[in-house]
């Protein structure tokens, strides 16, 4: 069953004019809730309240979000589920095709999303040709971040090819010193793993591999290779990685701890709250290879009784998409706007360059959806990945009989 209950179009016409019929009511779940993340979120919150709007904040803990999403089928399931929800990717379709969705089409068309949002990016927050979800951002999750004084007093530069990383990293480790500050969780596992496959593979592979599932892709001595590499690097963190957080393992950069991290551009939400300056305190550059991985935050809105919980849907969906948001917002979470309208002066230059890269990958075939981010796949098929690319950093498993699981995994989760 495929249900939409829309937004009305009188509550958001009444809201433009400033007389709507009750105070707008929002009860958000998301799972920003580290010192860059939660600084972020506080944004939405006090323009919301400025707009007369009442926010109850559900916050919880954990980066890939799926405790999140545990809590979330327990609301749904009991037929009480929050006003608006941080989803993205299929697993926006997921919850449309479970016949809970809002249709605020009524809101993108006042506000003319379609004219300010590329349209690789707008498709994921359609379900049937109708707007279900309201993009926030646009994270880059292939970078590489780098302690600047380490790198510097140990005559190293931010590597190019993943040559480079190892030879770097060896320099490193030879010198008493952790190469790359990782928390072992899977999502953070299945980061790292698919920025290897697009660095050694290229951006067709990566379609082919993460997105298409094609299994001689899957199975093919290039994905030996990636399992090759993601062995050396985890040679290269330390021992108490199991557990941590990312943010954690951004600290360790951030400290002097570690001289690299492999992740998305949130880990620049965190130097960046700490009063850390980009090309001197810390160091920017995409992993190895070419290619643009996207992981668009949004919030899908959830079909909710009372007028109050509608008018705080058209609300949200408004303030979030909105310029100003989007500006203030993303300054804060080391992500771009998702509006290309926003004038990009007060962002850094690791902001700027992801914006260049991306209108040029948009072109030239290699923007591509972070699949370790729910951009890509369904949970089933992500998961399946994950599973195998995370049992194998942490066994001796070799490539070989990765790739063999990699293809099983897959075919069985189909």
């Amino acid at each position: 069953m495929k249900l939409f209950t829309a937004a009305s179009a009188a509550s958001v016409l009444a809201m433009t004019a400033g007389a709507a019929f009750a105070e707008p009511k929002a009860e958000v779940m998301h799972w920003w809730t580290s010192g860059g993340e939660a600084k972020s979120v506080a944004v939405l919150q006090e323009e919301f309240a400025a707009r007369g709007g009442s926010w109850t904040d559900m916050p919880v803990a954990g980066g890939g979000g799926d405790a999140a999403m545990t809590a979330l089928r327990a609301r749904a399931l009991s037929g009480n589920p929050p006003t608006a929800v941080q989803l993205k990717g299929p697993a926006i379709q997921e919850w449309y095709e479970e016949g809970v969705l809002a249709d605020i089409s009524d809101v993108a068309e006042a506000q003319g999303w379609a004219d300010v949002l590329p349209a690789q990016l707008a498709e994921h927050m359609k379900c049937d040709g109708h707007w279900c979800a309201a993009p926030v951002n646009v994270h880059r999750v292939n970078w590489i971040w780098a302690n600047a004084d380490i790198l510097e007093s140990n005559g190293i530069e931010m590597p190019t090819t993943w040559e480079e990383f190892n030879a770097a990293a060896e320099k490193l480790k030879a010198a008493g010193v952790t190469p790359l500050a990782h928390g072992g969780q899977s999502w953070q596992d299945a980061t790292v793993f698919e920025t290897v496959v697009l660095g050694l593979g290229g951006p067709e592979f990566y379609q082919q591999a993460l997105v298409d599932l094609d299994e001689e892709a899957l199975t093919s001595d290039t994905m030996k290779q990636v399992f090759d590499e993601m062995r050396v690097l985890r040679g290269y963190v330390d021992d108490n990685f199991s557990g941590r957080e990312w943010n954690l393992a951004t600290a360790m950069v951030m400290n002097g701890e570690a001289a690299f991290q492999i992740m998305g551009d949130w880990a620049k939400g965190e130097f960046v709250a700490a009063g850390k300056v980009p090309g001197e305190d810390f160091l920017c550059a995409p992993t190895p290879g070419e290619g643009y991985l996207y992981n668009v935050d949004s919030f899908a809105m959830f079909e909710v009784e009372g007028e109050d919980a509608k008018e705080g849907q058209a609300l949200l969906a408004e303030l979030i998409v909105g310029p100003s948001f989007q500006e203030t917002f993303n300054l804060n979470k080391g992500s771009i706007p998702v509006r290309t309208d926003v004038s990009l002066d007060k962002f850094d230059m690791c902001a700027q360059k992801s914006s260049e890269d991306m209108q040029a990958d948009a072109q030239n075939g290699s923007l591509l959806p972070s699949y370790a981010h729910g951009m890509a796949l369904r949970g089933a098929q992500a998961g399946a990945i994950t599973d195998v690319v995370t049992a194998h950093f942490n066994s001796d498993m070799s490539s070989e009989e990765a790739v063999e699981q990699l293809a099983a995994a897959v075919a069985n989760s189909m």
